[in-house]
């Protein structure tokens, strides 16, 4: 029905555009935000359905996200360690602190004075006084146990000719203990009125004031001048007879290093040959002169053990 006064309105159009489309406003937050300029724009955008702000995700899904969308990388998940695994980083790590301590103690034993060399002990000396030792071994003294041997002992003590060889042990925390093994005297020789002490090698030990300072027999230099061949045989078979046998001589002589002969201070002799198979020829002396003679036989003289294993005695 048309209104009075003969004037007619036209209803606004509610068609599908709504309002908006009789008005000629922005239908939509779209055309609004294009509507309106940067500032207001950055607003709305930044606003929801209602025009509330936006939440920002969490942090862990902005992380998760954020590595997803880098090339190449993948979400890493944390897993509990092995059993295994921690054993061996166990193991691993005691062996550290066992190298550890091992390091530790070398670098006392090496490089401090809490073991070192303050007291030295010489064993072993009868040709040579302890205190003759000890004065030769006092640039050792004070010197860590560990870097002290038995080369630089030997060299400290090559000085005395007494000596054969020599062994250093440390016995912590202080002290040196030096093991001498001396040459042995086995003959002294007749040599421009003196009585000169030699051993097994014909080394020269020293001098004697008369024969009865050792027990051994007397060598008449003048007939065997030391250093010949002749000399050196009859000192290596003096060396090869057990001290008790030694001690019964009384002249040792040779005519030739093939003829060794050796008196006893009873007066019985014995034909000893050349300086082969002097430890069986001796082992053989030692028997026959321990054998008892047999009943109505007279003590034997000569021991002739030139062929050890034929010996003879008359």
């Amino acid at each position: 029905m048309a209104p009075s006064g003969g004037e007619q309105h036209e209803s606004p159009a509610w068609g599908a555009t709504g309002p908006a489309a009789a008005t000629g406003a922005p239908s939509s937050d779209a055309e609004i935000t294009r509507a309106a300029g940067p500032e207001t724009r950055e607003r709305v955008e930044g606003r929801g359905r209602f025009g509330f702000p936006r939440r920002s995700a969490p942090r862990a899904k902005r992380t998760v996200e954020a590595r997803s969308a880098e090339p190449g990388e993948a979400d890493v998940l944390a897993f509990p360690e092995s059993p295994g695994r921690r054993r061996r980083r166990r193991v691993l790590i005691g062996l550290g602190v066992a190298v550890a301590l091992v390091a530790a103690l070398f670098a006392v034993l090496l490089f401090t004075p809490l073991v070192s060399a303050r007291t030295i002990t010489v064993q072993g000396t009868h040709l040579l006084q302890p205190r003759q030792v000890e004065s030769a071994l006092e640039p050792v003294r004070g010197k860590p146990l560990a870097l002290v041997g038995t080369d630089q002992v030997e060299r400290l003590l090559s000085q005395f000719v007494q000596v054969k060889s020599a062994r250093a042990r440390a016995v912590p925390p202080s002290t040196l203990v030096v093991e001498i093994v001396e040459r042995v005297p086995v003959a002294l020789v007749k040599q421009g009125g003196k009585l000169l002490v030699v051993d097994g090698d014909g080394v020269v030990l020293g001098d004697a004031a008369d024969t009865s300072q050792y027990a051994v027999p007397v060598i008449d230099g003048s007939a065997m001048p030391m250093g010949q061949a002749v000399f050196r045989s009859v000192t290596a078979v003096l060396a090869a007879l057990p001290a008790d046998i030694l001690a019964q001589l009384a002249t040792a002589s040779a005519q030739s290093p093939d003829s060794v002969e050796l008196k006893l201070s009873d007066g019985r002799t014995v034909v000893w040959g050349n300086a082969d198979d002097r430890e069986l020829k001796a082992k053989v002396l030692e028997a026959l002169m321990k054998a008892t003679p047999e009943k109505g036989q007279a003590r034997p003289s000569v021991f002739d053990v030139s062929t050890p294993r034929h010996p003879v005695t008359r």
